[in-house]
Protein backbone atom coordinates (compact mmCIF):
# COMPACT_ATOMS: atom_id res chain seq x y z
CA UNK A 1 0.00 0.00 0.00
CA UNK A 2 2.75 2.42 0.91
CA UNK A 3 4.51 1.63 -2.38
CA UNK A 4 1.35 2.42 -4.35
CA UNK A 5 0.49 5.76 -2.76
CA UNK A 6 3.94 7.11 -1.94
CA UNK A 7 5.93 6.29 -5.06
CA UNK A 8 4.34 8.98 -7.24
CA UNK A 9 4.99 11.62 -4.59
CA UNK A 10 8.64 10.67 -4.13
CA UNK A 11 9.16 10.31 -7.88
CA UNK A 12 7.97 13.89 -8.39
CA UNK A 13 10.07 15.09 -5.44
CA UNK A 14 13.34 13.46 -6.47
CA UNK A 15 13.17 13.64 -10.28
CA UNK A 16 15.04 16.99 -10.45
CA UNK A 17 17.84 15.59 -8.28
CA UNK A 18 18.00 12.40 -10.34
CA UNK A 19 18.25 14.41 -13.56
CA UNK A 20 20.99 16.60 -12.05
CA UNK A 21 23.03 13.56 -10.99
CA UNK A 22 22.79 12.14 -14.50
CA UNK A 23 24.02 15.45 -15.97
CA UNK A 24 26.97 15.27 -13.59
CA UNK A 25 27.81 11.84 -14.93
CA UNK A 26 26.75 9.88 -11.82
CA UNK A 27 25.40 6.43 -12.65
CA UNK A 28 22.37 4.78 -11.01
CA UNK A 29 24.65 1.96 -9.85
CA UNK A 30 26.85 4.43 -7.99
CA UNK A 31 23.80 5.84 -6.19
CA UNK A 32 22.64 2.32 -5.31
CA UNK A 33 26.01 1.38 -3.83
CA UNK A 34 26.46 4.68 -1.96
CA UNK A 35 22.95 4.47 -0.51
CA UNK A 36 23.42 0.92 0.69
CA UNK A 37 26.78 1.77 2.23
CA UNK A 38 25.23 4.72 4.07
CA UNK A 39 22.35 2.66 5.45
CA UNK A 40 24.70 -0.12 6.54
CA UNK A 41 27.10 2.29 8.26
CA UNK A 42 24.27 4.05 10.04
CA UNK A 43 22.69 0.81 11.21
CA UNK A 44 25.87 -1.00 12.24
CA UNK A 45 27.74 1.96 13.72
CA UNK A 46 24.96 3.82 15.56
CA UNK A 47 22.40 1.18 16.52
CA UNK A 48 24.78 -1.19 18.36
CA UNK A 49 25.83 1.79 20.49
CA UNK A 50 22.22 2.52 21.45
CA UNK A 51 22.11 5.69 19.31
CA UNK A 52 18.72 4.83 17.83
CA UNK A 53 17.66 8.40 17.03
CA UNK A 54 20.89 9.55 15.39
CA UNK A 55 21.25 6.22 13.65
CA UNK A 56 17.78 6.59 12.18
CA UNK A 57 18.53 10.13 10.98
CA UNK A 58 21.75 8.93 9.35
CA UNK A 59 19.97 6.00 7.69
CA UNK A 60 17.12 8.20 6.47
CA UNK A 61 19.61 10.46 4.70
CA UNK A 62 20.60 7.51 2.51
CA UNK A 63 17.50 5.35 2.32
CA UNK A 64 15.89 7.44 -0.44
CA UNK A 65 18.71 6.43 -2.78
CA UNK A 66 16.51 3.41 -3.50
CA UNK A 67 14.00 5.78 -5.11
CA UNK A 68 16.56 8.03 -6.79
CA UNK A 69 18.47 5.25 -8.55
CA UNK A 70 15.23 3.91 -10.04
CA UNK A 71 14.27 7.36 -11.34
CA UNK A 72 17.75 7.77 -12.83
CA UNK A 73 17.50 4.42 -14.59
CA UNK A 74 14.16 5.36 -16.12
CA UNK A 75 15.41 8.78 -17.22
CA UNK A 76 18.54 7.31 -18.78
CA UNK A 77 16.52 4.88 -20.85
CA UNK A 78 16.34 1.11 -21.29
CA UNK A 79 19.15 -0.86 -19.72
CA UNK A 80 20.04 -4.44 -19.02
CA UNK A 81 19.06 -6.57 -16.04
CA UNK A 82 22.24 -5.74 -14.11
CA UNK A 83 20.86 -2.63 -12.43
CA UNK A 84 17.76 -4.43 -11.22
CA UNK A 85 19.85 -7.32 -9.89
CA UNK A 86 22.25 -4.99 -8.07
CA UNK A 87 19.44 -2.93 -6.57
CA UNK A 88 17.51 -5.96 -5.33
CA UNK A 89 20.60 -7.60 -3.86
CA UNK A 90 21.79 -4.49 -2.05
CA UNK A 91 18.27 -3.89 -0.69
CA UNK A 92 18.70 -7.15 1.21
CA UNK A 93 22.06 -5.92 2.57
CA UNK A 94 20.51 -2.66 3.79
CA UNK A 95 17.52 -4.36 5.41
CA UNK A 96 19.72 -6.95 7.06
CA UNK A 97 21.98 -4.24 8.49
CA UNK A 98 19.04 -2.37 10.06
CA UNK A 99 17.61 -5.40 11.86
CA UNK A 100 21.04 -6.78 12.74
CA UNK A 101 22.07 -3.45 14.29
CA UNK A 102 18.96 -3.45 16.47
CA UNK A 103 19.50 -7.07 17.45
CA UNK A 104 23.11 -6.40 18.50
CA UNK A 105 22.05 -3.47 20.69
CA UNK A 106 19.25 -5.31 22.44
CA UNK A 107 21.36 -8.42 22.97
CA UNK A 108 24.01 -6.25 24.66
CA UNK A 109 23.53 -2.75 26.10
CA UNK A 110 19.81 -2.58 25.35
CA UNK A 111 19.27 -5.55 27.64
CA UNK A 112 16.09 -6.85 26.00
CA UNK A 113 16.44 -10.35 24.61
CA UNK A 114 12.80 -10.44 23.37
CA UNK A 115 13.39 -7.31 21.28
CA UNK A 116 16.64 -8.72 19.92
CA UNK A 117 14.96 -12.01 18.99
CA UNK A 118 12.08 -10.15 17.34
CA UNK A 119 14.58 -8.13 15.27
CA UNK A 120 16.28 -11.33 14.14
CA UNK A 121 12.91 -12.85 13.22
CA UNK A 122 12.14 -9.76 11.13
CA UNK A 123 15.51 -10.12 9.42
CA UNK A 124 15.00 -13.79 8.54
CA UNK A 125 11.34 -13.53 7.55
CA UNK A 126 11.98 -10.37 5.55
CA UNK A 127 14.58 -12.26 3.52
CA UNK A 128 12.06 -15.05 2.97
CA UNK A 129 9.48 -12.55 1.73
CA UNK A 130 11.91 -11.28 -0.89
CA UNK A 131 13.20 -14.73 -1.80
CA UNK A 132 9.70 -16.11 -2.34
CA UNK A 133 8.91 -13.40 -4.86
CA UNK A 134 12.26 -13.63 -6.63
CA UNK A 135 12.09 -17.42 -6.95
CA UNK A 136 8.47 -17.28 -8.13
CA UNK A 137 9.30 -14.75 -10.83
CA UNK A 138 12.31 -16.81 -11.92
CA UNK A 139 9.91 -19.72 -12.49
CA UNK A 140 7.44 -17.56 -14.39
CA UNK A 141 4.89 -17.00 -11.62
CA UNK A 142 3.57 -13.80 -10.06
CA UNK A 143 4.05 -13.49 -6.29
CA UNK A 144 3.69 -9.74 -5.87
CA UNK A 145 1.15 -10.13 -3.08
CA UNK A 146 1.29 -9.76 0.68
CA UNK A 147 0.60 -7.40 3.54
CA UNK A 148 4.23 -6.63 4.46
CA UNK A 149 6.32 -5.49 1.54
CA UNK A 150 9.74 -3.91 1.96
CA UNK A 151 8.64 -0.28 2.18
CA UNK A 152 6.15 -0.97 4.96
CA UNK A 153 8.68 -2.97 6.97
CA UNK A 154 11.46 -0.42 6.61
CA UNK A 155 9.37 2.67 7.37
CA UNK A 156 7.75 1.05 10.40
CA UNK A 157 10.99 -0.04 12.01
CA UNK A 158 12.86 3.20 11.29
CA UNK A 159 10.12 5.47 12.62
CA UNK A 160 9.70 3.41 15.78
CA UNK A 161 13.43 3.04 16.37
CA UNK A 162 13.92 6.79 15.98
CA UNK A 163 11.13 7.57 18.43
CA UNK A 164 12.54 5.00 20.86
CA UNK A 165 15.81 6.90 20.71
CA UNK A 166 13.88 10.01 21.76
CA UNK A 167 12.38 8.32 24.80
CA UNK A 168 9.49 6.21 23.56
CA UNK A 169 9.28 3.13 25.82
CA UNK A 170 11.09 0.15 24.34
CA UNK A 171 7.94 -1.96 24.55
CA UNK A 172 6.58 -0.06 21.54
CA UNK A 173 9.56 -1.09 19.41
CA UNK A 174 9.16 -4.67 20.60
CA UNK A 175 5.49 -4.58 19.65
CA UNK A 176 6.23 -3.20 16.18
CA UNK A 177 8.92 -5.81 15.58
CA UNK A 178 6.60 -8.62 16.65
CA UNK A 179 3.86 -7.30 14.36
CA UNK A 180 6.33 -6.99 11.48
CA UNK A 181 7.53 -10.55 12.04
CA UNK A 182 3.94 -11.83 12.04
CA UNK A 183 3.06 -9.80 8.96
CA UNK A 184 6.16 -11.06 7.17
CA UNK A 185 5.23 -14.64 8.03
CA UNK A 186 1.73 -14.07 6.64
CA UNK A 187 3.22 -12.54 3.49
CA UNK A 188 5.43 -15.58 2.93
CA UNK A 189 2.36 -17.80 3.27
CA UNK A 190 0.39 -15.57 0.86
CA UNK A 191 3.13 -15.78 -1.75
CA UNK A 192 3.52 -19.53 -1.40
CA UNK A 193 -0.24 -19.92 -1.73
CA UNK A 194 -0.33 -17.66 -4.80
CA UNK A 195 2.36 -19.68 -6.54
CA UNK A 196 0.63 -22.92 -5.55
CA UNK A 197 -2.61 -21.74 -7.15
CA UNK A 198 -0.83 -20.70 -10.31
CA UNK A 199 1.11 -23.96 -10.50
CA UNK A 200 -2.18 -25.89 -10.40
CA UNK A 201 -3.60 -23.83 -13.28
CA UNK A 202 -3.53 -25.92 -16.50
CA UNK A 203 -2.61 -22.81 -18.49
CA UNK A 204 1.13 -22.01 -18.89
CA UNK A 205 2.57 -19.74 -16.19
CA UNK A 206 2.27 -16.07 -17.06
CA UNK A 207 -0.74 -16.51 -19.37
CA UNK A 208 -3.89 -15.04 -17.87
Amino acid sequence: MLNKYARNFFTTLFTPLAALLLRWGVSPDAVTIAGTAGVAVGALAFYPQGELFWGTLFITAFVFSDVIDGIMARLRGPGGPWGSFLDSTLDRVADGAVFAGLAVWYFTGGDSVPTAVAALLCLVLGMLVSYARAKAEALGFDASVGIAERAERLVSVLVTAGLTGLGLPGEFLLGVLVLLALASGVTVFQRVAAVRRQSMDPRPAGQG
